[in-house]
């Protein structure tokens, strides 16, 4: 497989809403494969189709403790519930992070890459990462749910604390 450039803000692209996937074919999966990659080279916990310039609705992420990364076509989150404030950053900002305003937990709808449609409810850093992706998806950044502008922070200047 390859790694595909990340495109990162202000691109226009980040800011579209994807298309839906018709076909899972042979040239979706392998932009899904290359897309796991590219997470992995960038050190991503997840990444959405049109961070490398795709507008597909396809995300991709692997958890810390999982073996395998998961793939995920027409993603959907069909309930949230509660609403936290955690650190997020972002591969398309690299270098920044911020406090966002997440939900406790979700309700989420996808086809996998074997084709079959799963439905499942996600809680902590796997809820988080799926609502991030599927906001990507949907044109909207993780700037976008700052608790406050000032809440957005480089990690060079922590490092210098």
């Amino acid at each position: 497989m390859a790694t595909l450039p990340i495109l990162e803000i202000p691109h226009p692209v980040l800011r579209q809403r994807a298309k839906k996937v018709r076909t899972i074919d042979r040239k979706v999966m392998k932009l899904a494969y290359d897309m796991v990659d590219t997470m992995h080279e960038a050190g991503g916990v997840g990444l959405a189709a049109n961070q490398v310039g795709e507008l597909r609705r396809i995300i991709v992420l692997q958890m810390p403790e999982e073996e395998e990364a998961r793939i995920y076509f027409n993603p959907e989150i069909l309930r949230t519930n509660g609403s936290r404030e955690i650190e997020e950053g972002c591969l398309s900002l690299p270098g920044y992070r911020g406090i966002v305003n997440r939900s406790i937990w979700i309700r989420f709808q996808g086809i996998d890459h074997s084709d079959t449609i799963v439905k499942f409810k996600a809680e902590d850093l796997l809820s988080q990462a799926l609502e991030h992706e599927v906001d990507h998806l949907n044109g909207i950044l993780y700037t976008d749910h700052l608790v406050s502008h000032e809440k957005l922070f480089r990690l060079e200047d922590l490092e210098e604390v």
